[in-house]
């Protein structure tokens, strides 16, 4: 009898039509289940490793990514959609190579990729409670039970969430109601800058409204008698161009006042 593989040395992973990866074979189908089993792409692991940047202030523990994947490289590409990929030794931070990475999912509930993800979720909840003053602070639990409400929609439309998806859920997350930009000021900021401006009673207000110095210099004055008042150099600019325009007008008009008269088209 031949001997089980017991390593996982190779897999092979096709295209699926969400344009994401998944697993189609592996080298050790005794222990490894394809069924729904997805794997980072290079273009995926980078942006995932831009997003984990921001959570090294709070406790982000790069130790626990590298040990949650398994690192494979293009070994050949046997078409129709489907590439073979080989196992190596390498780290997804420093490597130069273009990796495909495999969540190491062996142990869904205490596995390396089970702590990652709750590590990840802990990060994430600290970092938003530090750049957002909510009405109440987040929980670990309060996030959890949000993205997995998401997730069993997905299954009851029989549909496998992807890693990639998983990841992004937790790192990309923000509350109801709160904008997804990280830098943006706590709510209720603005109501802060608001209150530091000083309160002005009806009186004060209506003086200032018939302040003259406080108004634009490009604001249109009358006279008395109802005609506006030139307000800038550029008024008078045109009112000069105007009166160039007569003078011309006036040096086409002949000698005796008239106006030469215009030639008439010639019948054929």
């Amino acid at each position: 009898m031949a001997k089980a593989i017991s390593t996982l040395d190779w897999c092979i992973v096709r295209l699926g039509d969400d344009h994401n990866w998944w697993v189609a074979e592996t080298s050790d189908p005794v222990r490894w289940d394809v069924d729904g089993l997805s794997i980072v792409d290079p273009r995926q692991l980078a942006h995932l490793i831009e997003l984990v940047e921001p959570q090294r202030d709070y406790g982000f523990d790069q130790d626990l990514f590298e040990t949650a994947f398994i690192p494979f490289r293009i070994d050949k590409d046997l078409g129709s959609g489907k590439v073979r990929l080989k196992r190596v030794k390498e780290s997804v931070f420093d490597s130069d190579e273009k990796l495909f990475v495999l969540p190491d999912v062996l142990d869904e509930q205490n596995g390396p990729y089970a702590d990652l993800l709750d590590h990840l979720t802990r990060c994430r909840v600290k970092m938003l409670n530090d750049l957002f003053t909510f009405e109440s602070k987040l929980s670990v639990d309060e996030v959890e039970d949000e993205i997995r409400e998401d997730q069993n929609s997905h299954f009851i439309q029989g549909r496998a969430v992807h890693t990639f998806e998983e990841l992004t859920s937790i790192l990309d997350y923000m509350p109801a109601g709160y904008d997804t930009d990280e830098e943006a000021p706590a709510k209720g900021a603005e109501e802060e800058e608001d209150s530091d401006l000083p309160v002005l009673d009806a009186a004060e207000e209506e003086k200032l409204k018939n302040d003259e110095s406080l108004k634009w210099d490009e604001d249109e004055a009358k006279d008395p008698d109802g005609k506006k008042k030139k307000t800038s150099d550029n008024e008078e600019d045109e009112d000069d161009e105007e009166e160039d325009d007569d003078e011309e007008d006036d040096d086409d008009e002949s000698d005796d006042g008239e106006k030469p008269k215009k030639k008439s088209k010639s019948k054929r």
